[in-house]
């Protein structure tokens, strides 16, 4: 059996646990935590980081900082999962979908603009595929309209555009440590503050509302409820396992970029012969080599390939579906056609794609592809 993914093990993530147990401290904000933390903000250059729970979480978290109000409206591409709009849709907002691009799955820059209106309070561009949306022109938008930007780079853990780390360009980002992830605790996530007007107050919903952190930090002489906030950091189990993660994040990267560049090479001339789209990776943006995805024909082709790869003990999934289409959510969606959302959403095909693959695995994969597409055209 190949699988679609794999959690991956670095081999220190039982002995951090351990030490984390054996310290008698395993709540959350402990010397694990604090070690993320640091991590990420030295690598990365991020003002503030906040592990939390997941990226949903952390989103949460920046809905609340965004101060929103019913009726203010949010600009999020259709094809991404539900955890990036759901934060803003519990603050009262109103979404505003909009579509992606041809070429790519990411929203479509250009056709921002002219869903900007006077209720328009923040943009979210997801990294799709840890791959950089065109973020010279979202931020252009940004301080044309006063708007805030928020990143949904749950895909993106050490890719860049234009130098620059995803995540430490607009005012607040988000990321995903899901066990799907590069870079993975099982469940886990990490709020990235860039603008120095969140940083005290994400604190202080990081903490249930309280000014924990700065009574911690000896700042005040006793803490207390000051805001509205939730339970969002980790256990120091999950920093820990996290930890033991971001030791080896290159050699990590360096081993999933290898097996995309084989996926890429092994299937690019079948692809051109098909007529099946590769993923595209802009001039601007860097590939993290988080997944590895085509687009077929039709949704026919997709679902065709899906189960005689599964005959073959090959599982292959498909990714997100639009969610201006959604049952919750169709009703209030304006009714504009975003076709190439759609498309992804009936056409990509996400394959399997883990550290531990082995070149064997990638080849074993391809072949059976271009086996399927040769026997139907036969």
């Amino acid at each position: 059996m190949i699988p679609f993914n794999k959690p991956c093990l670095t081999g220190k993530e039982i002995e951090y646990i351990l030490d984390a147990v054996r310290s008698g401290k395993i709540s959350g904000n402990g010397i694990f935590t604090r070690k993320c933390h640091s991590f990420l903000e030295n690598r990365y250059g991020f003002k503030k980081c906040l592990l939390t729970t997941s990226c949903t979480d952390a989103l949460e978290m920046c809905a609340i900082l965004a101060n929103l109000n019913p009726g203010d409206e949010v600009i999020v591409p259709s094809f991404t999962f539900v955890s990036t709009v759901l934060a803003f849709v519990r603050q009262g907002a109103k979404i505003v979908f909009a579509d992606s691009r041809k070429d790519h799955p990411g929203i479509d820059e250009d056709k921002i603009e002219a869903l900007i209106t006077p209720a328009t309070k923040a943009i979210v561009p997801v990294h799709y595929a840890g791959v950089a949306c065109d973020m010279d022109k979202i931020m252009v938008l940004s301080e044309k309209y006063r708007l805030l930007v928020i990143e949904d780079a749950a895909h993106s853990i050490d890719s860049y555009y234009k130098e620059k780390p995803l995540g430490s360009i607009g005012h607040m980002a988000a990321f995903s440590f899901h066990e799907s992830k590069n870079i993975s605790s099982g469940e886990g996530g990490l709020l990235v503050i860039n603008d120095d007007q969140f940083t005290k107050r994400s604190e202080i919903i990081w903490e249930k509302g309280t000014n924990r952190m700065e009574f911690l930090r000896g700042e005040v002489n006793k803490y207390g409820w000051v805001d509205i906030g939730s339970s969002f950091l980790p256990s120091e189990i999950i920093s820990a396992y996290l930890w033991a993660q971001f030791e080896n994040i290159d050699k990590i990267q360096e081993r999933r970029k290898h097996i995309w560049n084989l996926y890429y090479l092994e299937l690019s001339d079948w692809c051109k012969k098909n007529s099946i789209k590769l993923p595209e990776v802009p001039s601007y943006a860097s590939n993290n080599g988080h997944m590895f995805y085509i687009v077929c024909n039709n949704t026919d082709q997709r679902s065709n390939l899906i189960e005689e790869l599964k005959k073959h003990d090959i599982h292959a999934v498909f990714h997100f579906q639009s969610l201006h289409k959604s049952t919750f959510y169709r009703d209030r969606h304006d009714g504009r056609q975003l076709p190439y959302s759609d498309n992804y959403s009936d056409c990509l095909l996400r394959l399997p794609y883990y550290f531990e693959m082995e070149e064997t695995d990638v080849k074993q994969v391809c072949s059976v592809l271009k086996s399927i597409i040769n026997k139907k055209s036969k």
